[in-house]
């Protein structure tokens, strides 16, 4: 185990994941404040989404090409670009040319946050000695898990800085702060991990085993199943109806991901491993995803008996006061989802690994995390567009929905080792 090598990785993509929470708080704050609806909100994320699932595709043959050190640096560089440009938005354009101008930048967010996740997750599988499964369930559970406590911070950040120096200033504070972990990074890592021997041809691409396309698949409705909540419905659900200011709706955003992160890192020690083949993990990813269904589904039930039924299916109802024991009721509601959404994503993030190869390491990432990508782009237009038609009940339904096709995509993974091996599609 090169505890160096793996220091600088999780050094550069916090100071990544960080910069882009807070990122994605200051754009949804802001222009929800420029009078924006849910789904215009939404479409300023679509091509930061969108962006994800083909820089996942080819970021991993680059990779392969080129090394991890290209796509890694690449994607910190794409990022400060990205903030110093958004920082020169103007109130005072118009309103077609300012949602133009963000969204292109989103875009391009969205190229720099999925070249540097995908290139510190597959560099984690070089990294750990002998790709031992037991070590590799452990540093990627932490890896991730550490994360996204990483990525909640961003979220707290971009409202404190929102609410203190304004937009432009928060984002050339980030911008800064990005320059300092890119220079640390280029002189200190590993050259050429991640490098194929063999230059693999485009064709490459799609030509996975059974297993991790349909581990993909699964990944696919896990994530939109969250975002189709998380990106516009939730945060906006507790600004209208729960009276929340936009630092408590930062600051609950933030505790949630970093929640999420701390039992995504521990949840190695929640799943009985198995010592050949993956019987136990694939088992318990299949239970935490059926789950996980549940709890959305039960959280509109709580929903009805606080909030009068208009407020919870129109979003342009008003309400004379605002209802606190909502934004409890998401709270409790939500932190359970987090905690179960937590070692579904873990135990996906080992499997992918575990189904890898190691000589194409970055394009089964690639791929796998460009159905990610993927499913995070439909959640959040959906939802935009569902809180648009029918409120958070609708948000919270759809995600329920898109939580029991993830489980039965999940009855289809592959058990043993052998099996892993042996299915290709």
């Amino acid at each position: 185990m090169n505890i160096r090598a793996y220091g600088i990785v999780t050094a550069a993509y916090w100071g990544q994941t960080i910069t882009d929470g807070a990122l994605h708080m200051l754009v949804l704050l802001h222009f929800y404040t420029l009078g924006f609806t849910p789904f215009q909100i939404a479409l300023l994320f679509v091509l930061y989404e969108l962006m994800g699932v083909v820089t996942n595709l080819w970021g991993g043959w680059i990779a392969a090409r080129f090394g991890l050190n290209t796509t890694l640096y690449a994607g910190l560089g794409l990022q400060i670009v990205a903030l110093a440009l958004l920082s020169l938005l103007d109130p005072a354009w118009p309103v077609l040319w300012s949602v133009a101008y963000a969204t292109a930048l989103q875009g391009l967010a969205g190229i720099a946050k999925d070249l540097t996740k995908m290139s510190s997750k597959s560099a984690i599988k070089l990294i750990v000695a002998d790709g031992a499964k037991g070590t590799l369930f452990k540093w990627v559970a932490i890896l991730t898990g550490s994360k996204n406590a990483m990525k909640g911070a961003g979220f707290f950040l971009g409202g404190v800085l929102l609410a203190t120096i304004g937009f432009r200033a928060g984002l050339l504070l980030l911008a800064a702060a990005l320059v300092l972990i890119l220079v640390g990074t280029l002189v200190s890592l590993p050259r050429g991990m991640g490098r194929a021997k063999a230059k693999p041809p485009m064709t490459a691409l799609f030509a996975k085993s059974a297993a991790i396309n349909r581990l993909s698949f699964a990944r696919f409705f896990l994530f939109g199943a969250r975002d189709i909540w998380f990106v516009v419905a939730v945060p906006i659900f507790l600004y209208e109806v729960a009276g929340w200011n936009f630092v408590q709706v930062s600051t609950f955003l933030a505790f949630w991901v970093i929640g999420y992160g701390v039992v995504q890192a521990i949840a190695p020690r929640l799943i009985r491993r198995t010592t050949a083949g993956l019987e136990a993990e694939v088992r318990a990813a299949r239970f935490w995803i059926l789950g996980l269904a549940f709890l959305p589904a039960a959280l509109v039930v709580a929903l009805a008996q606080i909030v009068p039924w208009p407020l919870l299916v129109d979003h342009t109802a008003t309400t004379s006061a605002p209802i606190p024991a909502a934004g409890l009721a998401i709270a409790i509601g939500l932190g359970l989802f987090g905690a179960v959404f937590a070692v579904n994503s873990s135990l996906h993030s080992f499997l992918i690994l575990a189904y890898a190869e190691a000589e194409a390491v970055a394009m089964d990432v690639g791929f796998y995390y460009m159905a990610n990508a993927a499913g995070r782009l439909t959640g959040c237009l959906l939802s935009g567009l569902v809180y648009q038609w029918a409120g958070v009940v609708g948000a919270l339904l759809a995600a329920t929905a898109f939580l029991v096709v993830g489980w039965l995509a999940s009855l289809a993974l592959p058990r043993g080792a052998a099996s892993v091996a042996a299915t290709t599609s």
